[in-house]
């Protein structure tokens, strides 16, 4: 009889969430455990790359009650208004502010999730995946019929806008809790004590063996084979958290200092035209390239001459830990999780959000051929 598991997320967005789902289901026997993907959105890079053994199920509802989740009160009420629902503006109006009046977001998913029906079947082993999300937390503890049921946290909750009042309501009807790093482990804990016993770490798995064999099989930077400066790579969606922003000042100033230095950034998202624009504004189109997305990085972390993760915060970072599979030198700013990859001076460098300090760090790899000591491989799996 094998093990029945669901895991819900947003999409299959081309991220690191999405990316560790897929690691981890590579990790379950197909003869031990049948597996069930269940997405608000039917979207995203990774869609192709779910195993053929995996049931995916989508819901249906979600591009209707989409609006009323992201978008500000006053923007819902001007749609339906517009569309002239108004039986719905006064049944809205009345849910929201009962919601912020009693402070339970319950009530307000409850009325959210009302035409949405419960997922079909039994499982032994419900996940909310894409964590810290409240719909897909409430989705899984009112819509799913498990035995056993499971938050994932990715993130560090103390940057997010974390509603700390809802997961400590919602949290207690989890089984386990799992966080993508200790260091957010602890934070976690600090933020719900009351939720301790429920807390654990479960790394995120990559295969280093897959990984490298992928960046043998893929094209990287042989279109710009001519030249001979350094190559820096940053991978990440393209979004404030991932901090690109401020590596294009950076940049700036180390072509200023005489350095001939290109600067790639793999990913797509939401800032690309605001890093455009800054691109624009410290003249260096030339030198600071956003490829866009790339389903099959490798190549480029295996040929770039330094890896650079600029992020303002993270949870656990799959990006850099795939990095360190190329022993390449390796600058990281220091957000939740960083010191679980890197050993500060030893088999990397780790400093501040701050632009004196990475360019500060990235002078010294370049120009005085810093070495960094990777970590000693072991066999198998790397997590």
């Amino acid at each position: 009889m094998k093990t029945k598991i669901v895991f819900m997320v947003i999409n299959m967005n081309v991220g690191g969430t999405e990316k560790s789902l897929l690691n981890l289901i590579a990790t379950l026997p197909e003869d031990k455990y049948e597996i069930t993907i269940v997405m608000l959105e039917k979207c995203g890079g990774f869609l192709p790359f779910i195993p053929k053994r995996v049931h995916v199920h989508y819901i249906d509802e979600y591009p209707k009650i989409r609006r009323m989740i992201h978008d500000p009160p006053k923007k819902v009420m001007k749609q339906l208004v517009q569309e002239k629902q108004f039986i719905k503006i006064l049944t809205f109006t009345t849910v929201l502010l009962l919601s912020k009046v009693l402070k339970r977001k319950n009530v307000f998913l409850n009325y959210v999730l009302k035409n949405t029906p419960d997922l079909e079947g039994k499982y032994d082993v419900a996940m909310a995946y894409a964590g810290p999300m409240d719909l897909i937390s409430y989705f899984i503890i009112k819509k799913v019929n498990a035995k056993r049921k499971v938050q994932w946290v990715h993130f560090d909750v103390t940057k997010i806008g974390f509603d700390k009042q809802f997961a400590t309501t919602c949290y207690r009807s989890f089984d386990r809790i799992l966080v993508v790093s200790n260091e957010g482990k602890d934070i976690l804990t600090s933020t719900l004590p009351r939720l301790f016993y429920k807390i654990g770490t479960y790394i995120n798995p990559i295969s280093s063996d897959l990984i490298i064999k992928m960046a043998n099989s893929g094209e990287g930077f042989e279109q710009n084979s001519h030249f001979n400066g350094v190559r820096i790579l940053t991978v990440g969606r393209l979004c404030n958290q991932k901090g690109q922003d401020l590596a294009i000042p950076v940049l700036a100033r180390l072509k200023e200092a005489g350095f001939s230095v290109k600067w790639y950034c793999i990913g797509e998202g939401s800032a690309r035209r605001n890093l455009e624009e800054r691109i624009k504004k410290y003249g260096i189109e030339k030198e600071f390239i956003l490829l866009g997305t790339k389903i099959n990085p490798y190549p480029y972390m295996k040929q770039c001459d330094l890896y650079v993760q600029p992020s303002r915060h993270e949870g656990y970072c799959i990006t850099l830990a795939e990095a360190k599979c190329f022993d390449k030198p390796i600058i990281s700013t220091n957000f939740t999780g960083v010191h679980e990859h890197i050993t500060h001076e030893k088999t990397g460098l780790v400093v501040s959000f701050d632009y004196e300090e990475v360019y500060t760090a990235i002078k010294r790899v370049i120009g005085n051929g810093l070495r960094i000591n990777p970590e000693p491989k072991t066999a198998g799996d790397r997590q």
